[in-house]
């Protein structure tokens, strides 16, 4: 009997081991989703402002490269974070629908092209509040160029698709681009 009061709290410890073990949760679990709605493709058009100069810039260079390569017309290195402006039309005085907010960088040695990180944020209409997130390439000489689209917020929770900028307007370093944008959500 005195054998058995020395093993009791051993085995107690073991048996409370066991039960914690066997009720904690797991890493991670899949579940088909529940009364998802059917995919939809959204069409989205709308015109982005990138002010570089003036009183009032939307977009401010953060670096500039240590070195410069003479040769390079590319301006490699250079990182600018921006919150430009969403409109309906081309001019900056057209129905604001959200900001672009985000950054880009200069990332080619040989020709002017940006990585682009940015939420499309909507302010206006039928997606107020829901947000779009854009990453990609952008070689901003060709007349067209595509994006891709790799998640979104609100509306667009779980969103996927592409963007197409086509620049509409270059003045100086300021630029109005006109974008054709694809979600399916």
């Amino acid at each position: 009997m005195n054998m058995a009061k020395r093993f009791l709290p051993l085995f107690s410890t073991i048996l409370l081991l066991a039960v914690t073990v066997t009720e904690s949760e797991a890493y991670s679990t899949t579940t088909p989703f529940q009364g998802r709605k059917p995919e939809k493709l959204t069409h989205l058009h709308f015109y982005f402002h990138d002010v570089i100069s003036g009183d009032k810039p939307t977009s401010i260079r953060v670096t500039t490269p240590p070195v410069t390569n003479s040769s390079s017309v590319s301006s490699f290195g250079v990182i600018v974070i921006a919150d430009n402006l969403l409109t309906e039309g081309p001019d900056p005085t057209s129905r604001e629908v959200g900001r672009a907010q985000g950054m880009y960088a200069s990332t080619d040695l040989n020709i002017i092209t940006f990585t682009m990180v940015y939420n499309l944020v909507f302010t206006d209409g039928e997606f107020n509040g829901s947000t779009v997130a854009m990453y990609g390439r952008n070689p901003i000489l060709s007349k067209v160029r595509e994006l891709p689209i790799i998640g979104g917020t609100g509306a667009f929770r779980f969103a996927s698709g592409y963007a197409q900028p086509e620049t509409y307007k270059l003045s100086g370093f300021d630029a109005v681009v006109e974008y054709n944008v694809f979600i399916r959500h």
